[in-house]
């Protein structure tokens, strides 16, 4: 089994910053792309930014700018440094991976963490 854990959520003012951390866990053969998506109170779950296993990046026109996001192939983890934080970028931050497992090393697989409350507030 595989799974994810994100990290380092929390309240903080705005701009201010903080540092997301995901870090896959399991049966894994191999990482492909991973991701950070958000939702807020009452909208869809939106990207924010994608990395590939050869740290190409994409990110959301919201986050241009402000967040990198950024990977450790050898620790299975993802990172989001978000900074100059706006009360709109308050939601619950999701970590997603495509991940081949050794269980069925042949099709990579959609996993998701639990999500991690960010708060931008005074």
């Amino acid at each position: 089994q595989v799974q994810l854990v994100e990290s380092g959520g929390g309240l903080v003012q705005p701009g201010g910053s903080l540092r997301l951390s995901c870090a896959a866990s399991g049966s894994i053969f191999r990482i492909n792309a991973m991701a950070w998506y958000r939702q807020a109170p009452g909208k869809q779950r939106e990207l924010v930014a994608a990395i590939t296993s050869s740290r190409v990046t994409n990110y959301a026109d919201s986050a241009k700018g402000r967040f990198t996001i950024s990977r450790d192939n050898a620790k299975n983890t993802v990172y989001l440094q978000m900074n100059s934080l706006k009360p709109e970028d308050t939601a619950v931050y999701y970590c997603n991976a495509q991940i081949l497992s050794y269980l069925d090393p042949l099709r990579a697989r959609d996993y998701w963490g639990h999500g991690i409350q960010v708060i931008v507030s005074s």
